[in-house]
């Protein structure tokens, strides 16, 4: 067999998943740079306390959610273990006043959307798994990511609400999973984007058509982050461009959009790093792209 039969094989066969429509989307021209240009940050407000990291836009104001080290996490940090395990979400307004709070049972998280009347909160770290929840911190469901372990899906550095479904950034896959949120059934996945200095995945989010993640590369402080977001033709994964970030920006870990504007937040913590190296840790903030 040649190489041209294999790979032509390969294609053809694909993942075979039961009831799934679509499955992988190959990104398209893979070898060839994307275009590119340049994007600013703009502080907003401080998140209530803790943690922020992950973000969702709503008509009723911006949902935050929190993260706290536990257990052998909080000592790799250096830092105390927390009064309360429980990770909330706050609903605030634009000026950052606490609306609301719901109460979840997730670990670590690092991935939230809120949609079809729940808060969905992402782990990323033992027990793992998404926890949907309603509006009165009622534990809905607690599954795990799809196509691993049934105890252990692997963890999650972002995810987005979008007609009717859950995407979810899933680490061990590599990618962003659309799955169906009633049945947890996975229905199409687009790998992340492959650079040699940008192997760090963080939040992802709609628009128009599109979808947005933040990338970056592995550092061991503030300094010497190299930030970017990846847009990706959202029907086949195609990656439509490049944007880096200006220096002195604040570190982006969640995403959403809002009114048109990129929103983002800077948790404060990131692996590698000395705790709080960023300047604007805590902080919710703007992206403008220039």
């Amino acid at each position: 067999m040649t190489k041209r039969e294999f790979l032509s094989g390969s294609m053809a066969t694909g993942i075979g998943l039961t009831n799934v429509s679509a499955a992988f989307a190959l990104q398209a021209n893979a070898t060839k740079r994307p275009p590119t240009r340049i994007a600013k940050t703009t502080k907003l407000f401080k998140c209530p306390s803790g943690f922020p990291n992950g973000v969702s836009a709503t008509s009723e104001g911006l949902w935050i959610a929190e993260q706290k080290l536990s257990g052998a996490q909080a000592a790799s940090y250096h830092l105390p273990e927390p009064a309360s395990l429980i990770e909330n979400a706050w609903l605030v307004d634009w000026n950052g006043k606490v609306l609301k709070t719901v109460a979840t049972p997730s670990r670590n998280t690092s991935g939230m959307a809120v949609g079809g009347g729940y808060v969905w909160m992402i782990a990323n770290s033992s027990v793992e798994g998404v926890f949907q929840v309603d509006m009165n911190s009622k534990l809905i469901s607690h599954r795990q990511i799809p196509l691993g372990p049934a105890n252990d899906g692997g963890g999650c550095h972002g995810a987005m609400w979008h007609e009717d479904k859950l995407w979810i950034a899933a680490l061990r896959l590599r990618g962003i999973l659309r799955v169906d949120p009633k049945t947890f059934a996975p229905e199409f996945m687009i790998p992340f984007y492959q650079a040699p200095n940008k192997t760090r995945y963080h939040d992802v989010t709609w628009d128009n058509g599109s979808i947005w993640q933040i990338v970056g590369n592995d550092c061991t402080k503030y300094s010497e982050y190299r930030p970017a977001l990846v847009r990706y033709e959202a029907s086949t994964g195609k990656v439509l461009e490049i944007v880096e970030f200006a220096p002195n920006s604040c570190d982006p870990h969640g995403l959403t959009l809002h009114d048109g504007a990129l929103i983002s937040c800077d948790a404060g913590i990131h692996p590698g790093w000395p705790n709080n190296d960023s300047p604007t840790a805590g902080w919710i903030f703007r992206i403008d792209l220039v």
